[in-house]
C-alpha cells in the first residue's frame, strides 16, 4: 500500500432527486444544520471546475451541510430554488436561502461560506440574536 494516495472521502451530498433534496432540507432544518448547495450542470465548464473547490470547502466547514445538485438531473430542485445560471452558489439555514453567489468565483466563495459559518457558530454560541 506504500505511496498509493489514500482516498478522501467526500463531505459533499450528491442530491439525484427532488425526494432526497427535501429528506436533506427537512434533516438539515431539524437539527438546526446550516446547508451550503452547489448547482451545478455538466454541460458547464465553469461550474464542473469548482468541483474540486467545493469538496475542498467542504472538508474546512464540518458544521455545515454541503450538497450538490445538477439542474439537469434534478430539475424541479433547480426551478423551486430559481437557480438561472450555473455554478450558483446558495447559502441555506432553517429551510430558506439567506445568500446566493453566482459564478465561478473561489475568493468570494470562501468568504462567503467562511461569514456565514462564523455567524452560525456566534448564534449557537449565543453571542447573536438568531431569530
Amino acid at each position: 500500500m506504500a505511496g498509493h494516495a489514500k482516498a478522501k472521502k467526500s463531505r459533499v451530498v450528491r442530491i439525484d432527486s427532488e425526494e432526497s433534496w427535501d429528506f436533506f432540507i427537512k434533516q438539515a432544518t431539524d437539527k438546526d444544520c446550516p446547508v451550503v448547495v452547489h448547482f451545478t450542470a455538466s454541460w458547464c465548464k465553469p461550474s464542473v471546475a469548482m468541483n474540486p473547490f467545493f469538496e475542498e470547502i467542504a472538508m474546512s466547514y464540518k458544521d455545515l451541510l454541503f450538497l450538490c445538485v445538477d439542474v439537469d438531473e434534478v430539475k424541479g430542485v433547480g426551478a423551486k430554488m430559481k437557480i438561472k445560471a450555473m455554478p450558483t452558489f446558495s447559502l441555506m439555514r432553517g429551510g430558506a436561502e439567506v445568500d446566493k453567489l453566482v459564478g465561478a468565483n473561489p475568493g468570494e466563495t470562501r468568504k462567503r461560506v467562511g461569514g456565514f459559518a462564523r455567524t452560525i457558530r456566534r448564534c449557537k454560541s449565543g453571542s447573536l440574536d438568531c431569530g
